[in-house]
């Protein structure tokens, strides 16, 4: 890795990296502040979730909803907004990171300097790594002083079952910005890159949800990498964890893996 590279790129990044860090905090916190008006009237709540159909319960993670703060949570962010929200930092931010960067002509001056392309991509592939690191790390550290704060130990909230969600979150999104990151590191056009992306990642989030809503549907999911994702399972103690959050952590490795390796060999423009 290049180390002048990486702090560079990260002073770079680092304010579009604090925008979505702090906007999901100020949402976190957000939903603190609103869970003990809707602690009171758990009953109502849970009439409403009983009400719905069982595909929408199943689709938005309200099927395990037992009226603690770590469920309305992850219900209410952590099933659908937190993952839109990174699917878009992946997106966004692995396009500019490589494909932008040939497209634009500047990765031809980064190589012209004593470096290797390895060491280009692995560099790059650190400085999305951090961003996303850094992004659920806030996210978590606001979660805590949520609770402490404006719950304050009057509500029920498991920061063991909170702690989980946090680490599979970002193992989903290490997993996605590999695959991200790797469409970006063989594309030598900015909006090709980020058009494949973005069809990849909302490729699997479709196939996801459509599968949460039948049973007749469910084979699709197996399809789908946010199907190691069941934030709503992990609340209800029944997620695989042992088995899903290894697989996302290879696939990731993995993904970065080949991007490295087959920008080192691809042929760039001139």
């Amino acid at each position: 890795m290049n180390a002048a590279l990486y702090k560079q790129m990260l002073k770079v990044k680092l304010k579009g990296f604090l925008n979505f860090a702090f906007g999901s905090a100020f949402y976190i916190l957000l939903m603190f502040w609103l869970y003990p008006g809707i602690a009171r009237n758990a009953k109502s709540i849970d009439e409403l979730v009983r009400s719905m159909p069982e595909s929408v319960g199943k689709a938005f993670g309200l099927a395990n909803f037992n009226g603690s703060a770590e469920a309305f949570i992850s219900g209410e962010y952590y099933g659908l907004i937190l993952v839109l929200l990174l699917a878009i930092v992946c997106v966004q931010l692995s396009t500019q990171l490589m494909a932008k960067l040939v497209d634009q002509g500047s990765m031809a001056y980064l190589l012209s300097t004593p470096t290797t392309r390895a060491k280009v991509a692995l560099t790059q592939a650190a400085v999305l790594v951090t961003g996303l690191f850094l992004i659920m790390g806030v996210t978590t550290l606001a979660g805590i002083a949520g609770n402490g704060w404006l719950l304050r130990g009057d509500y029920v909230f498991h920061t063991g079952k909170f702690l989980q969600l946090n680490a599979s979150a970002f193992l989903l999104f290490f997993a996605a910005a590999g695959i991200t990151f790797l469409v970006s590191s063989l594309c030598n056009d900015e909006k090709r890159a980020a058009g494949i992306s973005g069809t990849i990642v909302f490729l699997f989030f479709s196939l996801d949800l459509i599968g949460k809503i039948s049973d007749k549907t469910d084979w699709l999911r197996d399809f789908s990498l946010f199907s190691l994702y069941r934030p709503d399972e992990i609340i209800g103690g029944s997620a695989n964890l042992a088995v899903n959050l290894p697989i996302l952590a290879a696939v990731g490795l993995i993904a970065f893996g080949l991007a490295v390796m087959l920008f080192r060999r691809r042929d760039l423009p001139l």
